[in-house]
């Protein structure tokens, strides 16, 4: 499970970046602001698996 849940922060970061950058390069305020709470999503979960491996060890 926790490898999914790693893997799911990863891909999100990865989606949110992209839609910065196409944000970004088309101008499109609302889509580079899309990117970045993606990006901010996928931040937030793999600092929640970081906390759980931490106390499981």
């Amino acid at each position: 499970m926790a490898g999914e849940q790693k893997s799911k922060a990863k891909m999100e970061q990865a989606k949110g970046k992209a839609k910065e950058t196409v944000g970004r390069a088309v101008g499109n305020e609302r889509l580079e602001a899309e990117g970045r709470a993606d990006q901010a999503k996928g931040d937030a979960r793999q600092a929640k698996e970081k906390t759980k491996d931490v106390f499981k060890h």
